[in-house]
């Protein structure tokens, strides 16, 4: 069997204190390494005043993984620059805050360039080579220019803009030129490899065959769905545990009788959490009889820093969830309690539990995580009611969600009060359908799925659809 060499922008390093704060995507890879051999590679998170290219390795629990350090430069253009102020807001339809910069594009590709080097050695002939996201996009040209012959595939966990918003990219032609250096190109959705594949026939002319492969000129690549789901046995255990049962009685015991709703998203645009609040406010302003009867509890904990948009998150958040609660709170009670921190996920495992509803409403997201991890934490006898954005991957596979458009006020309003009045018996068929797709479908089938593609194998799954 051949190896894995996984590469990502940061590296999942196996330790026995992170085991059980690992994310889905970190245990499939680490699953797949330790029952294949290889190697995972990546940025180590860490700077350097001038790049080497030394390689720190690390073993443990089976697995080797590979990290170099990068300049402070590398990490202003390529990482907050092109990665993350030009290429996500573009994915994610926000060309409203998109930045395009010579500079940001120059790093980008020179940290590329920097990963196919040093990685270039730690390939072995037969190994299978599974590059990841949008920060690495054109990691497969730089390796084949390096004469690699390997198999080499990769996988966005974003969304792929429709080719109207990406043709706004200044280098767009060479970014999509740069993929059909792979054998296997990966997407959540139909609607993804849809946006994607109508990018090749219209704008570079290509063609799609029968079997769903992508040819431009004397190149071709297999395109393929294959949604991503988390370890679900793994978090159904975690909502068992001792942490999650005082995580669980802790939010009883401090919500007095009261229903909680509960959200938990990275502090970033695409989660739409301040039209979550507005939709909040509409359903507390068009209910006053049921205002001290719900909470919404907000887990949004902060990232990307650096970015300046991101900042601007974080201040209109605060200012916006004050003025609610300035609004509308009594002498005991508060209608939003809303955290900026994370929490190790046996604790998130009894929150949800906790929680009568979930807001998991982005406005646009590859995936989501959140919604399935939330349906695998509910009780079977009691579940609660997951409100779900039409616009997040999740949504093609969980239909029995209560789905919503995130940006309509009334909307969500109406979908919250519709969950708190949803009788038992609905909240068990809805949770039953949902739980039985994030069992099947979990991060081990994902993980399978796209090696299987990869190693030419002839693929059938009841959602995902080998192109």
């Amino acid at each position: 069997m051949s190896r894995l060499v996984v590469i990502s922008n940061r590296v999942a390093v196996p330790t026995a204190d992170a085991a059980g704060n690992q994310g889905g995507l970190a245990v499939a890879l680490l699953s797949a390494l330790r029952e294949n051999g290889g190697i995972w590679f990546g940025w180590s998170g860490e700077t350097t005043p001038e790049f080497t290219g030394d390689i720190r390795t690390t073993q443990g629990g089976g697995v080797t993984t590979a990290t170099i350090d990068l300049e402070e430069q590398d990490i202003d253009e390529y990482y907050n620059g092109y990665a993350n102020r030009t290429l996500w807001p573009l994915f994610h339809y926000r060309i409203d805050l998109t930045e395009f910069e010579r500079d940001f594009e120059g790093g980008y590709r020179r940290v590329n360039e920097r990963f196919a080097d040093t990685v270039m050695p730690l390939v072995e002939d037969d190994d299978l080579v599974w590059v990841h996201d949008y920060h690495l996009i054109p990691l497969g040209r730089e390796l084949r220019r390096r004469g690699m012959k390997n198999r080499l595939g990769f996988f966005l966990h974003t969304p792929w803009p429709p080719a109207r918003l990406l043709t706004s990219l200044p280098s767009h032609h060479k970014l999509v030129e740069s993929m059909f250096a792979y054998d296997v190109v990966g997407f959540h959705t139909e609607d993804w490899l849809d946006s994607f594949r109508r990018y090749v026939v219209d704008i570079m002319g290509g063609t799609i065959d029968e079997d769903g492969c992508a040819t431009v000129g004397d190149r071709t690549v297999r395109t393929i769905v294959a949604p991503i789901g988390i370890d679900t046995a793994e978090f159904e255990a975690a909502a068992a545990s001792p942490e999650a049962r005082f995580a669980h009685d802790r939010m009883h015991m401090s919500s007095t009788g009261r229903s909680l709703i509960v959200g938990v998203d990275r502090l970033d645009y695409s989660k739409g959490l301040r039209e979550r609040l507005l939709g909040y406010e509409r359903f507390l302003a068009n209910n006053p009889d049921r205002r001290a009867l719900v909470y919404l509890l907000q887990i949004a904990p902060p990232s990307r820093a650096d970015v300046d948009t991101y900042q601007e998150i974080r201040s209109d958040l605060d200012a916006l969830s004050g003025r609610i609660n300035g609004e509308y709170a009594d002498i005991d009670w508060v209608p939003i309690r809303y955290v900026n921190r994370g929490y190790p996920r046996s604790e998130l495992a009894g929150i949800y539990r906790a929680a009568r509803i979930a807001l998991v409403t982005p406005l646009r997201d590859g995936m989501n995580l959140v919604a399935k991890e939330y349906v695998a934490a509910q009780d079977p006898e009691d579940p609660g009611v997951l409100i779900l954005s039409s616009f997040a991957g999740a949504a093609a596979q969980l239909k029995e969600a209560v789905l919503i458009n995130p940006y309509s006020a009334e909307d969500m309003a109406d979908a919250i009060t519709a969950a708190l009045e949803m009788p038992r018996a609905e909240r068990i068929r809805r949770w039953q359908a949902m739980i039985e797709n994030v069992r099947a479908e979990d991060v081990f089938w994902w993980c399978r799925l796209f090696l299987d593609a990869l190693e030419g194998r002839e693929v059938v799954g009841d959602t995902a659809q080998i192109g």
